[in-house]
């Protein structure tokens, strides 16, 4: 069983493919059984319940190492029909203060329409919940248009580990002077952590010249992943003189 507190119970792994149907039934699939996923870069959902035709309940799987936070949602949906209206609650929030509050929506797009894009907020709502021990819950409806998209929802912009690589990688090809990368370890799940330098000379006021590295470590936080393991390097020196 599910602990919406987030204790050892709590889920390990995200929903893959997986076809929600009515309680009991064994038909053939049909369009409106909606099928979520959550096995995509940056995607967190690690349950789902079927409420009504119009309406599921969501669980988001909590970080490896707090299982007391549990904030970031990113999953998929398709199989859906063309104006079919659902609700979908957020049932496990672990902060009870959020910009949800505040007027903040989160982000759709699809595969017709790959530009992100934020929900209406009259469409979004925050609230404590009696139903789950009245936690901060965070519904949302929409309507779906196009049966033939896959539409993906998230708590707001993604910023994949493969979009941060790919910026890194194009500073490398620069080969500016005054920028060094090294790297720092693995996080939990086996990603590269680099360390960048930027060097700047500086001249004291003795006239020795001194260089000085700001080390900018970019970290790609999972949202399951927050904390991480270094191997090898954990010491870096910030300044050097000449």
């Amino acid at each position: 069983m599910y602990n919406e507190m987030g204790g050892e119970d709590a889920l390990v792994g995200n929903v893959n493919k997986l076809m929600v149907t009515p309680p009991g039934y064994t038909g053939p699939p049909k369009k409106g059984h909606i099928v979520f996923d959550a096995c995509i870069e940056s995607g967190n959902l690690g349950r789902v319940d079927y409420i009504s035709e119009f309406e599921f309940d969501l669980f988001i799987r909590p970080d490896t190492c707090n299982p007391r936070f549990r904030v970031w949602f990113n999953f998929t949906v398709e199989n859906v029909r063309e104006t079919q209206r659902v609700i979908f609650n957020i049932v496990n929030f672990s902060k009870t203060k959020s910009l949800y509050r505040d007027g903040m929506s989160p982000v759709v797009k699809s595969t017709s329409r790959p530009k992100w894009q934020r929900l209406p907020a009259k469409n979004v709502y925050y609230y404590r919940c009696p139903d789950h021990r009245r936690n901060y819950v965070m519904s949302f409806a929409f309507c779906f248009d196009r049966e033939d998209d896959v539409y993906q929802f998230s708590y707001c912009y993604p910023y994949t580990y493969s979009r941060l690589q790919h910026y890194l990688a194009s500073l490398e090809r620069r080969n500016l002077d005054y920028l060094q990368r090294e790297q720092l370890g693995l996080s939990v799940v086996s990603y590269c952590m680099f360390a960048h330098c930027v060097t700047a000379h500086l001249c004291c006021v003795s006239g020795v010249s001194v260089t000085f590295y700001y080390v900018s470590i970019f970290l790609y936080l999972l949202c399951t992943a927050h904390s991480f393991s270094l191997r090898g390097r954990t010491h870096v020196s910030v300044f050097k003189d000449e």
